[in-house]
């Protein structure tokens, strides 16, 4: 059976922490922050871990 290749977009997005769970950022804080509040900047920085019901697609991607 051939190996599964790792999804290229989804290695530069995405992080496993020690305990196997997977590390994300939040969408919306790359551009077009002028309109944004600072709040939502500020709460925007943090990374996030995926949800449950998205881990079997994110498992997939990398191949984990």
């Amino acid at each position: 059976m051939p190996k599964i290749k790792t999804n290229s977009g989804a290695k530069k997005r995405f992080k496993v922490t020690g305990t196997g769970k997977i590390k994300r950022k939040h969408a919306f804080h790359s551009h077009i922050l002028t309109k944004k509040t600072t709040k939502q900047k500020r709460n925007l920085v943090h990374a996030t871990l995926v949800s449950p019901s998205d881990m079997d697609r994110v498992n997939l991607m990398l191949g984990l």
